[in-house]
């Protein structure tokens, strides 16, 4: 998981006044469970930007796209926009028969 995507469920559960959920969260995904958090440098911002002008993306999905370019993943979302791109996209549904 990108911290992009850690970050913004982060501020949606703080939000929502909710901060034990994200405690928990955070124990499950990472303490407990498989998860790597992934993450994107200062240097990787052209990239970002190229992506997004490329594939016609909005940053966060740019962050996703380049995170996953980098590290070699392949890209599980519900998210239609990366199918115009050159890596594509799993459903999560998809990426659970894969496995």
């Amino acid at each position: 998981m990108t911290d992009f995507t850690f970050h913004s469920i982060a501020l949606i559960l703080i939000q929502l006044h909710k901060p034990e959920a994200l405690v928990g969260f955070a124990q499950d995904t990472f303490l407990e469970g498989a998860v790597s958090l992934l993450h994107l440098e200062p240097e990787d911002t052209a990239a970002i930007v190229a992506a997004a002008r490329r594939f016609s993306l909005d940053f966060d999905d740019a962050y996703q796209y380049v995170a996953a370019e980098k590290y070699g993943l392949i890209l599980v979302s519900f998210d239609a926009n990366f199918d115009r791109t050159e890596r594509g996209r799993k459903t999560p549904v998809e990426a659970l028969v894969a496995s």
